[in-house]
C-alpha cells in the first residue's frame, strides 16, 4: 500500500514536499498530530504571539483581551520516534464586527532624577503629581508614560510643553 500526502502549497513546491512511503499490511504506524493555538497581532514574520493554548476558544478569548486580530494554529506531525516530522502554521483572522473590550489606560509618572513614580487614571492627576514633585525637589525632571494593554508602555514626549 502506498501513501501520498501533500504538505505545503502546490504553487510553491519549495515550501513543502510530497512524501511517498510503503506501509506493509501488518505494520502499525505511530505517527500522530499535535495541535496548539496562539494569539497573535499580525501575520508578519516579526509578530507578537501569546500562548500556547489547548483550545481555539481559549486563544480567541485572550486575543480579544489583548486586542490581537489573529489566531495561529500550529500543527506538529510527530513521527514514530517522537520527533517532529512537519510543522504547519495556519492563520485565522478574527471577525472585526465584534466590539473589542474597552482599553484600560493608565498614566505613569516617573522622576528621571530620583526614580520616584506613581500611577494615575486621569491626566490632570499626573500633571499635579509632577508639579508637586518638581516643586519639592528642585532640578528634578518628571517623565510621563501611557500604558495600554494593546500598545504597552510608551513615553509621551514633550508632554510638559503641551500642558503649558
Amino acid at each position: 500500500m502506498h501513501v501520498r500526502a501533500a504538505t505545503g502549497n502546490s504553487r510553491f513546491p519549495f515550501l513543502g514536499c510530497w512524501s511517498i512511503g510503503k506501509i506493509s499490511p501488518g505494520a502499525k504506524r505511530m505517527i500522530h498530530k499535535e495541535t496548539f493555538w496562539m494569539a497573535c497581532d499580525s501575520t508578519e514574520q516579526l509578530r507578537a504571539e501569546f500562548g500556547p493554548f489547548q483550545t481555539r476558544a481559549e486563544a480567541e478569548r485572550e486575543a480579544r483581551k489583548l486586542g490581537f486580530g489573529y489566531l495561529l494554529r500550529y500543527e506538529h506531525v510527530i513521527g514514530e520516534n517522537e520527533d517532529i516530522q512537519e510543522v504547519r502554521c495556519i492563520f485565522i483572522e478574527l471577525a472585526q464586527n465584534q466590539p473589542r473590550p474597552k482599553q484600560g489606560r493608565k498614566l505613569h509618572t516617573r522622576c528621571a532624577t530620583c526614580g520616584e513614580s506613581a500611577v494615575h487614571s486621569r491626566s490632570w492627576q499626573a500633571e499635579v503629581w509632577a508639579d508637586i514633585h518638581e516643586f519639592e525637589h528642585t532640578r528634578h525632571r518628571v517623565r510621563l508614560f501611557e500604558h495600554t494593554r494593546a500598545h504597552g508602555l510608551k513615553e509621551i514626549a514633550g508632554w510638559r510643553d503641551a500642558c503649558a
